[in-house]
């Protein structure tokens, strides 16, 4: 075709060129690379591009796993883009207010009320209930309930965690127990044996006074909600979360805790390898890090628990992040083949073994990594007895107001000041109350069924 062409076209133009076949050479060369230029953009022009948001190092990892994807949906290229977690938040709420949302992202399952508020999500219920991949009975109940807001679902889990112990094993046995608490009597007991035998040397528990988990999960574990009258009210000056308080300040007006922030802390791991503290509440992320960095000889010395009672082995957080289609975007049905491939058990124990993430599913527990990991078996118990956070937009908020009621508490303990804890109480329910006045408006409105 090339040499057709140079006759007809091109040679009349250079016949009085000595350089004519060399001339000849170079165009025809470039016409080809025209063509192939052409006919790569027009292959590319028919695949559809599926833009992710993802937060943190996950978007280093799920990168490794997007290949296969793309090979089994070769119609499909996967537009990844990785945001850190402290804007990651924000970010969502720019791209909402300016109709700029990817078609799918990662987002925290504590986001979903939010988002859900602002009918950002698609609703995935009539997805799952067409799918073989994603077999809701799989997954741990608590989890899966963060996901829902009302009778509909409107994210998949992709990893999961919740908060139990670490501990010290060798100082709690030298303390006179062989064996973790089960319940808060218990605890309390080991928590006055150590004071007893290091003398304030070391501490029963690290906790920070800035975190709110420890808290929160000794508060999912008693009866009464947290929020009350289908989260119209604040209940925290009820006996539930009056009990929960009342455990937490305690372990801190007895020394068994300091007041510390973990600001305050130059290095949690070494510490624990000191021995400074015997007891940690933490994630499932520790489990990789105290493995990493504990010294040889410590290497059996420390191991995880469920998190004690009040009456025996009880709730925990449930936390993690979700995949969640947005309800604008333009490729709702290749963004669910998307999610089908990351809940594959298979992916799913590859992105735990990337990642160390807990997956969400129970089949995958099975598996030999995980079932026969000693640290990860706590944290498969725990997970059966994980329990949602009320449900509402302004959760996060009202979490973090929650710890700094108790952390007040903890100053005034330390200072001997003069308080009354109801009052802290008091303040606390009147402060949520002012922020769910909304809520109680929209629902009195019947304008949302879940806010």
């Amino acid at each position: 075709m090339i040499d057709h062409l140079s006759q007809k076209v091109i040679q009349p133009l250079f016949c009085l060129s000595g350089s004519y076949q060399r001339v000849v050479r170079l165009i025809g060369t470039a016409f080809c690379g025209v063509i192939f230029c052409i006919c790569i953009s027009s292959c590319s022009d028919t695949k559809t591009v599926l833009t992710f948001w993802v937060m943190g190092s996950e978007g280093e990892f799920v990168s490794q796993l997007l290949p296969e994807f793309e090979r089994i949906h070769p119609g499909i290229k996967v537009k990844l883009e990785q945001l850190p977690w402290s804007a990651a938040h924000e970010k969502l709420l720019t791209a909402y207010a300016g109709d700029a949302l990817p078609d799918m992202a990662q987002i925290g399952n504590s986001w979903i009320p939010e988002m859900g508020a602002l009918n950002a999500l698609e609703a995935l219920t009539p997805y799952t209930e067409k799918s073989d991949t994603v077999k809701l009975d799989d997954f741990f109940n608590g989890i899966l309930e963060t996901n829902r807001l009302g009778s509909e679902l409107f994210g998949i889990p992709w990893y999961i965690d919740t908060r139990l112990l670490f501990y010290r094993r060798d100082l709690l046995e030298q303390a006179g127990y062989d064996h973790p608490p089960a319940t808060w009597d218990e605890w309390r007991k080991m928590f006055a044996a150590i004071s007893k035998k290091w003398d304030g040397v070391r501490m029963g528990i690290l906790l920070p006074v800035n975190e709110f988990e420890p808290l929160l999960a000794l508060s999912l574990q008693q009866a009464g909600e947290l929020l009350r009258d289908d989260a119209r009210y604040a209940n925290f000056t009820g006996p539930g979360f009056s009990s929960s308080l009342a455990f937490y300040t305690e372990i801190f007006s007895k020394g068994y805790a300091r007041n510390l922030s973990n600001n305050q802390i130059s290095n949690v791991w070494d510490e624990f390898a000191k021995g400074s503290f015997i007891f940690y509440i933490s994630g499932p992320w520790n489990v990789g890090e105290f493995k990493r960095r504990m010294p040889a000889h410590l290497k059996d010395a420390w191991s995880t628990a469920a998190l004690p009672g009040p009456n025996g082995p009880s709730a925990s957080t449930a936390g993690g992040a979700s995949m969640v289609i947005f309800n604008n975007a333009k490729h709702k049905k290749e963004a669910w083949a998307l999610i089908e491939y990351l809940s594959r058990t298979d992916i799913q124990l590859r992105f735990h073994e990337l990642t160390g993430n807990m997956p969400p599913r129970r089949s995958i527990w099975q598996e030999p990594s995980l079932a026969n990991d000693i640290h990860a078996k706590a944290f498969r118990d725990q997970l059966d007895r994980v329990k949602a956070a009320p449900k509402v937009p302004q959760w996060e908020r009202i979490v973090n107001e929650m710890q700094l009621t108790a952390s007040k508490i903890v100053f005034a303990q330390e200072k001997n000041l003069k308080f009354d804890v109801k009052n802290y109480q008091n303040e606390l329910d009147a402060t949520v109350n002012g922020w769910l006045e909304k809520r109680r408006w929209m629902l009195e409105q019947h304008v949302v069924k879940n806010p």
